[in-house]
């Protein structure tokens, strides 16, 4: 736990607590410039008319949400104190934790708009527009908000019986209902991507001889590559350490490791076309060929 006394009688803390500062700062540093750089190329190069590009539109925002929030998280383990208060820790908190979730179901979008594009071309179709990306999109943040509900209200009684410098130390009771909601969710969308994966992978294997290019082929598996890569390294370990008892000397660790995944996405972008530049039409088409 984060807090002056620590921070006072042994040097171990105070290291601990400077090396989340410096990672925290460290991803902000880069995933901020990186997140609005790749927002605006997907903005001004790539239509919305693509349902990929809705996804990973609304992934770098997801990504921009968790850069925001981690000045405060920089400041509270640099100096182990928190002046705002309650709620602003709560909101912060909140959107730390939304970045898990939203991100890992936006990710699981792309791999399955990759597997209609690739294994079901001319039948997908109708079902590969913007306008159901859009609806998906609008259920995916109502669905995120809601959880925060119930979870900012126990949050809120764990801040009533504790000083303001264990803002970011809340930790779910393991026996409560609430926390086990984040690894069942992670467990189903990585289950998902694997799925999706395998079956790319097969179809792809199938018409290698065919006259598609090698290196779209090469990239689209380079896709769910990364996929399985934020799930397995960066999504799973912090979502079961919140169910597991004795977590509080690793869950912060985990908490920093997954804020890194924010400054991975932009090469998920950047796979999922084949050219960053070129438009997403272009690439559906490619796909198609195959």
């Amino acid at each position: 736990m984060c807090n002056i006394t620590l921070r006072e009688n042994g040097s171990a803390p105070e290291i601990k607590n400077t090396a989340y500062a410096v990672v925290f700062g460290s991803v902000m540093v880069v995933g901020l410039p990186l997140n609005a750089m790749s927002l605006w190329i997907l903005l001004r190069r790539h239509s919305l008319k693509s349902p990929s590009a809705v996804f990973m539109v609304n992934l770098a925002m997801s990504d921009l949400l968790l850069v925001i929030s981690l000045p405060m998280r920089v400041y509270f383990y640099a100096t182990c104190t928190w002046p705002l208060g309650s709620m602003a820790c709560i909101w912060i908190t909140m959107l730390f934790r939304n970045n898990i979730r939203s991100s890992s179901i936006f990710i699981t979008f792309i791999s399955m708009d990759r597997l209609l594009a690739v294994v079901y071309p001319l039948r997908s179709r109708h079902l590969r527009t913007s306008s159901n990306a859009w609806r998906a999109v609008v259920l995916i943040w109502v669905f995120v908000v809601v959880m925060n509900i119930p979870e900012s209200v126990y949050f809120s009684r764990f801040l009533e019986n504790n000083t303001v410098t264990t803002c970011f130390e809340f930790q779910h009771d393991p026996k409560c209902p609430i926390a086990h909601f984040q690894p069942v969710l992670v467990f189903t969308l990585l289950a998902v991507n694997i799925v999706c994966t395998a079956l790319v992978s097969w179809t792809l294997r199938r018409h290698l001889n065919e006259s598609a290019k090698i290196n779209n082929k090469v990239n689209v598996m380079l896709i769910f590559a990364m996929n399985l890569l934020m799930f397995t390294v960066f999504f799973l370990p912090v979502s079961l350490a919140v169910v597991l008892k004795n977590r509080r000397h690793y869950l912060t660790p985990l908490l920093c490791l997954a804020s890194v995944n924010c400054c991975l996405d932009p090469l998920l972008y950047y796979f999922s076309f084949d050219g960053f530049w070129k438009r997403q039409e272009d690439v559906d088409s490619s796909l198609a060929r195959e």
